[in-house]
């Protein structure tokens, strides 16, 4: 009986395999897998379209998208973009200090100037200030129902550049308003009642507690903005200023036949500037993310190091195995 009992005792399997010989195979993700490839394949026909239907005449965009008449209009919307949004900003802070001041008459001015601009769309206010002067021909200075001290000839200020900044500027400054209130709010009323504890000024208080703070919410919301700001300036084409997509319609009406290359070139250059934009976004928030975070989001350099780094440590794990 001993030696049956013996001889059957190597034949048991259940002992536990050495911890090195046993290998954690990961989860299976196969609808994973199957959506990647749907979606690669999709973005290989849409980029095997664009770059063999020859409607889209590439040899024309190349040639239109370096163009001084192309460059000059760009230049002329990035001129506008930048008076209207740093205008914009300005008088977004101000609406936005008027919201929220205990002052009846300002929150009232403050709510009707927002709902009026945030209701009336911008072509309507570029038109209606290109022919401001059929209104107006002169503005004044002065006392109400009394004399007038200064007096401005409105047809020579209102050229078209102006025209566009001061209409830009307006429809963002009420868009900008509820950005600025809405990361004022976002700040901890703890914040507040400490620095008046410390009796600091109120000025103080805003530009050196409140404000930094707030502009963690203000940044991606404010560039959300700005990025629409970028594409809006294309309105300004109907109050007679050549920005690029005037640019574009000047020379597509001269060069009928290059209409889709310049079109191409116009959405190029809009491409470029709001992923510009969206860097310098990207750095901003980072930047006001100092003190909230445990630690600093990774920049895109940093996060290509890093899976570097884990691909060959995977590949180096692999070939142990």
């Amino acid at each position: 009986m001993s030696e049956s009992l013996g001889s059957a005792v190597p034949l048991s399997t259940t002992e536990p395999r050495p911890a090195a010989a046993q290998r954690v195979l990961p989860l299976r993700h196969p609808g994973r897998w199957i959506a990647s490839a749907i979606v690669l394949v999709v973005v290989a026909q849409i980029v095997h379209g664009l770059a063999t239907n020859p409607f889209f005449q590439w040899d024309r965009f190349q040639y239109w998208f370096l163009r001084p008449t192309i460059l000059d209009g760009l230049l002329i919307t990035l001129e506008v973009t930048l008076y209207s949004a740093v205008l914009g900003l300005l008088g977004g802070i101000l609406l936005a200090l008027a919201r929220l001041s205990k002052s009846p008459v300002l929150r009232a001015v403050s709510w009707v100037y927002i709902w009026l601009f945030r209701s009336v769309p911008l072509i309507v206010v570029l038109l209606f200030l290109y022919n401001f002067s059929a209104l107006y021909r002169t503005l004044s200075l002065g006392v109400p129902f009394g004399p007038a001290f200064l007096t401005f000839d409105e047809s020579r200020l209102a050229t078209d550049m102006v025209v566009a900044v001061v209409g830009l500027s307006l429809n963002e400054a009420a868009y900008a308003a509820e950005v600025v209130r809405g990361g004022i709010l976002s700040v901890d009323q703890g914040q507040h009642e400490a620095a008046s504890a410390l009796g600091l000024p109120k000025g103080y208080q805003f530009t050196r507690i409140v404000f930094p703070q707030a502009l963690r919410s203000i940044t991606p919301n404010y560039v959300n903005q700005l990025i629409g700001l970028i594409k809006g300036t294309s309105l300004v084409f109907y109050v007679s200023l050549l920005d690029l997509f005037g640019s574009v319609q000047s020379m597509g009406s001269t060069y009928p036949g290059d209409i889709v290359p310049l079109l191409l070139a116009a959405t190029a250059w809009y491409l470029i500037l709001t992923s510009v934009v969206s860097v310098v976004q990207f750095y901003v928030e980072r930047y006001y993310s100092r003190g909230a975070l445990r630690s600093l989001p990774p920049t895109p350099l940093q996060k290509v190091r890093t899976g570097l780094r884990d691909l060959r440590a995977r590949v180096r794990k692999e070939a142990a195995i």
